[in-house]
């Protein structure tokens, strides 16, 4: 990939244009430039009235929702689907393998990709915009990642209404800019981009193969340990006749957060780790907090040393679980365990197996709550602590290869980031 780029030279002679300076030899093109001349080449979705829940059916014509349209990617989670009949009706949103396809909505607004090589055609539904590309003049992978660059999506914000989720028209769309070298050094960036995108894909299914095995170690280890051969029924299933149920308040002392007014600045500092619930990521360790509070702000709630597990009891994501690597203090979302008579990584993996039924506990109000009571008497299995840390290091071993793949996939997606920035404006170029 890197012998495919080189740097400019001096002397080479830029333009001003609606996107910034590009290279001389390169066009400022509109969005609806690069569509074929064909009907529909660039069109949007049915009328929400077209294309009502009433159409829907268990087979047919796949809908390709807002869901779907991932950034640069097809996201093939959710699947639905019309008639045969009802997409003829709708011949004008039909949208083919290959063709590109914009969401009108956040978030975020404009994010574009190729529709996959599945069924002979799809239907768009009304967040949809279809793009079928020209490709005797241009590379319809360059226009991709041109349409998910950070240019274009500013340009796109620029463009669209709404204030809590923007909304662009396909009006706006399709005379935004975009700039464009030769054919072949199109060709050139797109399989630059290309290349990235495909070691993305590749450790992206190495974490997905990594996270399942993992899941089904933690469902042999948390409930059939290492090496029993008898076992006891008990109010939260079987497990080994050596273990004991307990409540969570067993592994250790509970604090619950809190929050100090957002108004009074002198709470707030860079002294200590301030964690809420957005905090607690996919990686097991807190490293760092998006705030952090002052010593007063500190002392508002008790200090939570290292090695806590910090379980969200209140709102959406109840039953996210992290370990405080350093001393910090959390919002009232958060309940932490100060594991004084359980190994603090056994509970981290114990409470993330079954966060789910936090859930399930939780309150059915408006914002659910877990509240410190019921947290604190949810039933649990106990292990002898001997066996609690070798549970929790064979986990840990298949964790760190989940976090060290993690790593190198946000790498990758920094690099294809800059990337992107330089490529497709033209600051460097490519040989062709």
């Amino acid at each position: 990939m890197a012998e495919q780029i080189k740097s400019l030279k001096t002397g080479i002679k830029y333009k001003d244009t609606p996107i910034g300076k590009i290279p001389v030899d390169w066009e400022i093109k509109k969005l609806i430039d690069t569509a074929k001349d064909e009907p529909y080449s660039f069109t949007g979705g049915p009328l929400g009235s077209n294309l009502k829940e009433s159409s829907y059916t268990d087979s047919g014509v796949r809908i390709i929702q807002l869901q779907n349209i991932g950034d640069g990617e097809f996201l093939d989670r959710y699947k639905i689907y019309t008639s045969e009949e009802k997409a003829d009706d709708l011949k004008s949103c039909n949208i083919y393998p290959g063709d590109i396809i914009i969401a009108k909505m956040a978030d975020p607004v404009a994010r574009a990709c190729l529709i996959p090589h599945v069924d002979n055609r799809y239907l768009m539904a009304s967040d949809g915009i279809r793009l079928s590309v020209n490709e005797n003049l241009y590379d319809k992978r360059y226009i991709l990642y041109s349409i998910n660059s950070k240019y274009f999506r500013e340009n796109a914000e620029k463009h669209s209404t709404g204030t809590t989720r923007l909304r662009i028209g396909l009006t706006e769309l399709k005379n935004l800019p975009l700039a464009f070298p030769p054919l072949k050094e199109q060709r050139s960036i797109a399989e630059i981009l290309t290349a990235i995108d495909k070691e993305i894909e590749k450790t992206n299914q190495i974490i997905e193969k990594a996270k399942e095995a993992k899941k089904g170690l933690m469902q042999k280890l948390l409930t059939r340990g290492i090496g029993h051969k008898r076992f006891k029924k008990t109010e939260i299933g079987g497990i080994p006749v050596e273990w004991t149920v307990g409540i969570i308040s067993d592994y250790g002392d509970i604090i619950t957060g809190n929050t100090p007014p957002t108004a009074v600045q002198q709470y707030y500092g860079n002294e200590y780790p301030f964690v809420s619930p957005f905090d607690l990521g996919d990686k097991k360790y807190i490293l760092k907090a998006e705030k952090s509070l002052s010593k007063n702000g500190f002392l508002l709630s008790r200090a939570i040393p290292p090695n806590s597990v910090l379980v969200v009891c209140i709102g959406s994501t109840i039953g996210k679980t992290g370990i405080a690597e350093t001393e910090l203090a959390t919002n009232q979302q958060i309940n932490s365990i100060i594991c004084k008579k359980a190994n603090f990584n056994f509970v981290y993996y114990y409470l993330t197996f079954i966060s789910r039924m936090l859930k399930k506990l939780a309150s059915t109000q408006a914002v659910p709550i877990l509240n410190k009571r019921n947290f604190s008497e949810v039933q649990v299995a106990i292990p002898p602590i001997r066996e609690q840390k070798v549970i929790s290091n064979i986990l840990s071993s298949i964790n760190e290869e989940i976090e060290k793949e993690m790593d190198y996939k946000q790498q990758l997606d920094s690099i294809k980031k800059g990337l992107m920035q330089v490529l497709l404006t033209g600051k460097i170029r490519v040989k062709i």
